[in-house]
């Protein structure tokens, strides 16, 4: 199974907006886009939130969560595996895998969490055998 075979369960499953699988360097790995989530009231694409590009938010923030980081190693809390930024127009869900790799998961504002959550941990194993 390739990245892009287990990037596109999770996204067509937690119907999300986008998803990357990145380094901490900020480096997409491999990342795709609905189409369904980028489309307009018209018909026209690129209207969406992260109509471009959902790499382009987990490399923005990628220094926050080396941040976040730091700050759970200098309170002994071990290492941070899921980060869940919710925004008015979307939430991200950053899900490491292991500590050079984390999946970045965009979802609509009234989409599924819980579920989108569980899906990435489901697959987190299938990404790290592709490794």
């Amino acid at each position: 199974m390739s990245f892009d075979t287990i990037l596109r369960a999770i996204l067509e499953e937690s119907g999300g907006i986008g998803v990357a699988l990145m380094g901490t360097d900020g480096v997409p790995v491999a990342q795709l886009q609905s189409q369904s989530q980028n489309q307009n009231p018209t018909g026209g694409a690129g209207a969406g939130p992260l109509s471009e590009d959902v790499g382009i938010a987990g490399a923005e923030f990628v220094r926050i969560l080396e941040e976040i980081r730091k700050v759970a190693d200098a309170l002994g809390g071990g290492e941070v595996t899921e980060t869940v930024i919710s925004l008015s127009h979307f939430s991200l869900i950053f899900r490491a895998i292991d500590e050079d790799l984390f999946v970045v998961l965009a979802m609509p504002v009234d989409g599924n969490l819980g579920k989108a959550r569980y899906l990435i941990r489901r697959h987190q194993l299938a990404i790290r055998q592709e490794l």
